[in-house]
């Protein structure tokens, strides 16, 4: 197996597609308390290069681990897995 399978690759929501190529994507993570045991949930926010601009705010996109394209890019959009609904975009 060669380096390039061994990447990273996570899955979030996209938060904000505001910037130009770029994708701001939030990780959510289960983690147990380690005194009480209950689970808490907590997240990451992660940019990631989106050069077709073809995922939105709202979709559910995986990522994966890259080399560094910018000062905080380090993640490159794979796929986009379930598109943001109509009604969420009216709203925004």
């Amino acid at each position: 197996m060669n380096e390039r399978n061994k990447r990273r690759t996570l899955r979030g929501l996209v938060v904000s597609d505001k910037m130009d190529a770029t994708i701001t994507v939030r990780v959510e993570r289960m983690v147990q308390h380690p005194r009480y045991l209950k689970y808490i949930r907590r997240h990451k926010k992660y940019t990631a290069h989106d050069a077709s601009g073809e995922a939105r705010m709202g979709d559910f996109v995986e990522i994966v681990e890259t080399r560094p394209i910018s000062k905080n890019k380090r993640w490159r959009l794979t796929s986009v897995i379930r598109k943001a609904s109509l009604v969420e975009e009216a709203e925004a």
